[in-house]
């Protein structure tokens, strides 16, 4: 008797309807997500002293497709400036000065967002400088662009569910460089970086 309960309540889990089941495994909500590299061959040696190296940091909330696509009205319309991620602000931060797609970025925390377009997309990098742990999106505002960044755009075969972004470091002698890459749906976007 004591080994039948158990096999009779695994029966029912098994043979409750794949509907009911369906429900428990829903999606999971948009998370925060982070991309960062070490840029420890710009490092000053007040960075190396404390033992904290210079970093390159994406912090970004990671938006899932859920059977929808990105180019649409609801989720990522073309033309419009859309805050590259989920819920709270992007914040791309640095601790030395970047050239990133040929645009001098100095050292300091951006607000990060892009502007989709058919014949390509553009990063906007807006200073942000309150300096808090999350940054609520605010609406656009042009007079506060820092830096516009033309990104190349490819098309992926299999499309990715969730928004990533990667901060690649390149193996190349010479000075400290790499690529970034912002992935979703089927849309790969891509651009340099180089540190001065």
């Amino acid at each position: 008797m004591k080994l039948l309960l158990p096999l009779l309540a695994l029966s029912a889990i098994f043979a409750a309807p794949l509907s009911a089941q369906a429900g428990a495994r829903r999606a999971a909500p948009s998370t925060r997500a982070i991309a960062e590299v070490s840029l420890t061959l710009v490092d000053t040696a007040a960075q190396r002293a404390a033992g904290k190296p210079a970093l390159m940091r994406i912090d970004y909330g990671q938006p899932h497709l859920r059977g929808r696509k990105i180019n649409t009205d609801s989720l990522v319309p073309i033309g419009t400036v859309w805050r590259l991620g989920a819920n709270a602000a992007t914040l791309f931060t640095t601790d030395v000065d970047l050239t990133i797609g040929g645009k001098d970025v100095p050292k300091g925390r951006y607000v990060a967002q892009v502007l989709p377009a058919r014949t390509g997309w553009t990063l906007i990098l807006q200073a942000e400088t309150t300096g808090a742990a999350s940054v609520n999106v605010v609406p656009y505002d042009a007079k506060k662009d820092a830096a516009r960044i033309d990104l190349r755009q490819s098309t992926l075969a299999t499309p990715l569910e969730s928004l990533s972004i990667w901060l690649v470091p390149s193996t190349t002698p010479g000075a400290q460089r790499g690529e970034l890459r912002i992935g979703w749906d089927t849309v790969m976007l891509t651009t340099e970086w180089v540190a001065r």
